[in-house]
């Protein structure tokens, strides 16, 4: 059965390749051993048998034949027939060593042969010679036994209790070095287990390095940090509404309620347009948080370039205002974004200005250090440095000149700055008197991305 964690899959697998490599290698050393080993025999039977022939053909041996230095090399001569005529004295009273015989034609020969059964068995390496090619030719025969590891599976079993002993370590190694390496992940996903939608600011360990799992991390708190900044926009959705609606809902209620309570005393068409008005305005309100909600989840709208200078134009053309305007309108500013999303922050802009101008409004394109620059001045009275950042809230109420009591929901600079941020772009109030000045800066599109496609000016070639 498969293993369930990577852990033990990955352990398993060193192990495996670990012994089927490391068997490998033990067959080689096996297969070498013997070879060597055997060579070493041979080597030694070969000048034993060869002394002895060539004493026998040339009539210089004489009496027994003598023992090696060592005496594990048996000797022997034999007669056609299987009679034993000559040996050393290990071998002599024993029956042939062997019972191959060389042809005349072939009269070396070098080869192995066991005897008996395990785990008696007995093997012994050979060198047969025959004197001369006569057919009543004596044979030599030298022989030297094998070592018994090599004969009982000794040197097998040894091997391949290595190849099971290093294939355990390399399990062993793999287990630590792959459980050190997905410890760091054990404590991700314990982390992520523990977070739960009611607390979304604790973020996994992030351990140090760029490798994979460092990547997970910082993937896993970024998915996190979004997680939790949807989540926000949710509550403050809710909160928003359930806070911003119930003015205008209780006020819609009293007016419908004392109406239908005291219809003798009411002006009819009083009451439809004070419900009208406060209908207007909860429209207004819903319609502006939903677009603030569709704006913070990042929507699916189509981005394209779009010329600032002509945008900013067209709605100041399209506006009808009793203020002066003022433009600096440069062409060729261009951004990329979504049309509609730009018209309405340029729209709030405007609408802030005009409702807080005293008598002018100065709308401005420029180019300022790699980005595009949209600014709206007003000479009304100014915003404080302390409230700079406050106007951007939704539904705040400032105690100055600026406040929601001339007008609006609320939420119209907080939709400005949505969009912007939406836009990888920033909305910002900066120091100007008399008056509040926005300035919202967004990333210029390159100049070869806007030139593409356009016509070469001497016309096509």
């Amino acid at each position: 059965m498969r293993p369930r964690s990577i852990r033990a899959r990955d352990t398993l697998v060193a192990a495996v390749i670990a012994a089927f490599v490391f068997a490998i290698t033990a067959a080689g050393v096996d297969f070498a051993v013997r070879g060597e080993v055997k060579a070493d025999l041979l080597r030694q039977t070969q000048v034993d048998a060869r002394r002895v022939s060539g004493g026998v053909r040339d009539g210089s041996l004489e009496g027994a034949i003598p023992d090696d230095s060592r005496g594990r090399i048996l000797l022997q001569v034999v007669e056609p027939g299987g009679r034993v005529t000559n040996a050393t004295p290990g071998a002599a009273g024993r029956p042939p060593v062997s019972r191959l015989w060389p042809s005349s034609n072939l009269r070396v020969r070098d080869y192995t042969e066991c005897h008996g059964a395990w785990p008696g068995r007995e093997c012994y390496v050979i060198e047969a010679v025959r004197v001369s090619t006569s057919r009543d030719s004596v044979v030599v025969y030298a022989s030297e036994r094998l070592p018994s590891y090599l004969v009982n599976g000794l040197l097998e079993a040894a091997l391949a209790a290595c190849v099971l002993l290093l294939a355990g370590g390399v399990a062993r190694i793999t287990w630590r070095i792959v459980g050190r390496t997905l410890g760091p992940v054990e404590a991700i996903r314990a982390q992520l287990a523990e977070i739960s939608a009611t607390d979304l600011s604790r973020r996994v360990p992030q351990p140090p390095g760029e490798d994979e799992i460092a990547q997970l991390a910082r993937t896993a708190n970024a998915t996190l940090d979004r997680l939790e900044q949807a989540v926000g926009r949710q509550r403050q959705f809710a909160s928003d509404a359930s806070h911003e609606l119930r003015t205008p809902i209780t006020g819609l209620r009293a007016n419908l309620e004392d109406a239908a309570m005291h219809p003798e005393d009411s002006d009819l068409r009083e009451v439809v347009r004070s419900a009208l008005r406060d209908t207007d305005r909860l429209e207004s309100i819903v319609t502006d948080l939903l677009l603030l909600a569709r704006i913070g989840t990042g929507g699916t709208a189509m981005q394209e370039p779009i010329d600032l200078s002509a945008l900013a134009a067209a709605e100041v053309r399209r506006r009808v205002s009793t203020l002066r305007v003022v433009t600096e309108l440069p062409a060729g500013v261009t951004v990329r974004g979504v049309r509609m999303q730009l018209v309405r922050l340029l729209g709030n802009l405007l609408d802030n200005a005009e409702r807080y101008a005293g008598s002018a409004v100065t709308v401005q394109v420029a180019r300022e250090d790699g980005h595009a620059l949209l600014a709206v001045t007003d000479d009304g009275a100014g915003i404080a440095p302390a409230d700079r950042e406050r106007v951007f809230e939704r539904f705040t109420r400032l105690d100055t000149a600026r406040s929601r009591g001339a007008g609006g929901t609320g939420l119209g600079l907080a939709i400005a700055r949505e969009i912007a941020r939406a836009h990888g772009g920033t909305l910002r109030v900066e120091d100007h008197a008399p008056g509040a000045r926005f300035a919202l800066r967004l990333p210029l599109v390159p100049p070869p991305a806007r030139e593409k496609g356009r016509p070469r000016p001497d016309g096509p070639s």
